[in-house]
């Protein structure tokens, strides 16, 4: 009986630490949890649709959320395969979102399955910004939809591309700098990223042909001047290990307003190739650094739009088509304080709730 009750005291141990040794593997979602619910709280308007951004919380606090947590020693697939998707799966008219501000992204949908070999079938945000001498583009998309979308919109738009002057490039990934190439060629503008960027592009094991000639460098704080337009740069990596966000003057009849643009989504351990940093809680940490610093500076700034580099994740394509149907002293659809700060919430939220999913062994606390 002594033995009976002896074995079946070991089997619940061995059971009780196998558990264990499950929910510590997993992280702590009960350290996540409040970082979670944050994140949904931000996402959701119900009396609003248009600011609906549960897509983005479902997306960045997926890792966290999932039952085996984040993917903490995820090594990077190959490389991506150079083919032109359909142009029915990218092209959408370009549009004037503000005076001085006009998009010229592409359609997509983060839910659209991609076929076998396509790359980038997401949405993608270019936004261009008319000064008194000339363009600056910021991202410049895929190197199949940039001759449509930038070349070819920006006249159907009543602008002249070759006054483009220069490219901002938020981080050394495909839908962002894959088509500066040919910005860089045809137009012949200078091209901004930063350092750290620089050095993925050239290491990348991205196709050669679609690589810039490095250019001018971006730094913290950074001020670019053009004409009567000033933008101002800011280092927020994480993203990748070098992104960097901008602060965007503009003016919406005799109203100014402030865009910002976030130069990513996800903390990425790897990103074309390249290694973030040591580990996914490092790079974790440097993200919601970002995320935090760039909240206080936008705030501080008088940010009041959102300008999306994915416009799916906030309905910017949805809005921006309203903005035909906008009258005489209705206000600009795009403007909105708080959908910024809910957007930024939700990215450094669930990037803690991540955090707090990946086990001490790999960094992280996991209490």
């Amino acid at each position: 009986m002594k033995r009976s009750t002896l074995a079946v005291f070991c089997t619940l141990l061995l059971a009780t630490l196998a558990i264990a040794n499950e929910v510590r593997a997993q992280g702590s979602m009960a350290a996540a949890q409040p970082h979670i619910d944050k994140a949904k709280e931000a996402a959701w308007r119900p009396k609003d649709g248009l600011n609906d951004l549960t897509k983005l919380y479902e997306t960045v606090c997926e890792p966290a959320l999932s039952a085996k947590g984040p993917a903490v020693d995820q090594e990077p697939g190959p490389p991506e395969k150079h083919r032109t998707p359909p142009r029915a799966d990218w092209y959408q008219e370009p549009a004037k979102v503000f005076d001085n501000l006009y998009w010229l992204g592409s359609w997509g949908s983060a839910s659209r399955v991609p076929s076998k070999g396509d790359i980038s079938p997401a949405g993608n945000s270019t936004w261009a910004v008319t000064t008194s001498d000339g363009i600056i583009l910021i991202d410049s998309g895929m190197d199949y939809t940039a001759p449509t979308l930038i070349g070819e919109n920006l006249k159907k738009a009543g602008l002249d591309p070759t006054q483009i002057k220069y490219l901002i490039l938020t981080h050394a990934h495909s839908d962002r700098y894959w088509g500066a190439k040919f910005v860089q060629d045809t137009y012949h503008a200078h091209l901004i990223t930063s350092e750290t960027d620089w050095d993925g592009i050239e290491k990348s094991p991205d196709p050669n042909d679609v690589k810039p000639k490095k250019d001018m460098v971006a730094t913290d704080g950074m001020k670019l001047t053009l004409g009567d337009t000033t933008l101002t740069i800011y280092s927020t990596p994480g993203h990748s290990p070098g992104t960097i966000s901008v602060l965007v003057p503009l003016k919406d009849g005799n109203e100014k307003h402030l865009g910002a643009v976030w130069g990513g989504i996800n903390a990425n351990l790897y990103g074309h190739g390249i290694r973030n940093g040591p580990t996914l809680a490092d790079v974790d940490k440097m993200w919601i650094a970002s995320a935090t610093r760039f909240m206080e500076i936008a705030n501080k700034a008088g940010v009041d739009t959102y300008l999306t580099i994915h416009p799916f994740y906030d309905n910017a394509i949805q809005k921006i088509h309203l903005l035909q149907y906008r009258k005489p002293g209705d206000p600009n659809i795009m403007v909105g304080k708080e959908n910024f700060n809910r957007f930024m919430t939700i990215i450094k939220e669930c990037t803690e709730a991540e955090l707090a999913r990946i086990p001490s062994s790999h960094g992280a606390t996991g209490q």
